[in-house]
């Protein structure tokens, strides 16, 4: 799986290099703010269009649950209701904010939905970015200690005032891997399930691999490198996503939980592991940390690894991915 090799590659965060087939069936929607992609092998064309379906409505179905920019969302009604006491939600809601707890607490804080205390105030689309008042005052809200979870009731709360999450770091992941288990459950063996920077990779591409590549930070039609893989989830996390330039600084969609800002050490860090939810989380953590402490934090839970651009374009490697 990590061995590296030469190959012609153009695309976003993340695509795999495919070849025309007559029985591989792909779909392509714009869910959850993204790109969303599926490809997979099915010896029945009609039934593996009927597994495509399947996944593109449990990702409108996430989407609807947790997407903080739907109002009428379970995610949106903890953000509005959620410092008057717990909120009952959906149990898969539930138990997605308990991960992401457990990612707050093994990155040592780096990674924290509650970072949408502060990044609610920008707006990357309009060029709004907050005073460094504004960002004082909300950074008390930044603590995944407060939220408060009633494992009882499946219900989410803050304990204090002016708290909110946002699961953007970590849900795209999750759907990947809830969008395999459906094709696995349509006997399907072989595909890639892709919502923007983030995949999982369902077994190889019928006896040889998937080919993936991580773009360069600067020119999406160049890639940093080329990486055979499969069964695996795989997320890139870029400062080239959602930003604006002012002044010389990037402000992006990253933000630091302890500081409210944008890191400015690392341009984008690719993350390979067992899950794409796993992957995802890993993404953010390391890219706040930075390559150093990201990296050998990330290297204390085997079967990650990480490959990382810095600012000054520098290429940094995880122990299991380092070039010969």
């Amino acid at each position: 799986m990590r061995v590296f090799s030469r190959i012609l590659f153009i695309g976003l965060s993340l695509f795999a290099v495919t070849c025309a087939r007559a029985d591989w069936v792909r779909r392509e929607e714009t869910v959850m703010g993204t790109r969303i992609y599926v490809e997979a092998w099915h010896d029945n064309p009609v039934q593996g269009e009927l597994a495509l379906d399947a996944v593109m409505e449990n990702m409108r179905r996430i989407d609807r649950l947790m997407s903080h920019y739907r109002p009428d969302s379970q995610l949106s009604q903890i953000n509005i209701h959620g410092a008057e006491g717990p909120v009952p939600v959906n149990p898969e809601l539930f138990d997605l904010i308990r991960t992401s707890i457990h990612f707050s607490e093994i990155s040592e804080g780096a990674f924290d939905i509650t970072y949408a205390s502060v990044g609610y105030l920008y707006d990357y689309a309009r060029h709004v970015r907050p005073t460094e008042a504004e960002i004082t005052a909300a950074l008390p809200g930044v603590n995944y200690r407060n939220l408060v979870l009633d494992g009882e009731r499946h219900a989410v709360g803050f304990a204090r005032p002016g708290m909110r999450i946002d699961l953007g770091g970590i849900a795209k992941g999750y759907a990947c891997d809830r969008g395999v288990e459906i094709l696995q459950r349509y006997g399907i063996r072989n595909a890639i399930v892709t919502a923007g920077g983030d995949s999982r990779l369902l077994g190889d591409r019928r006896g040889r691999p998937w080919v993936v590549g991580i773009r360069h930070p600067d020119d999406k039609s160049r890639v940093v490198l080329s990486m055979p893989l499969s069964d695996v989830g795989i997320s890139t996390s870029g400062d080239y996503e959602r930003y604006f330039d002012e002044g010389g600084v990037r402000y992006h969609h990253i933000i630091d939980p302890k500081t409210g800002h944008s890191p400015t050490g690392v341009r984008s860090v690719t993350i390979i592991g067992p899950t794409a939810t796993d992957t995802e989380g890993w993404s953010k953590t390391v890219f706040i940390k930075g390559p150093v402490d990201g990296i050998r934090l990330l290297e204390q839970h085997p079967g990650m690894d990480a490959v990382v651009v810095d600012k000054d374009g520098k290429v940094w490697y995880s122990k299991g991915l380092t070039p010969p």
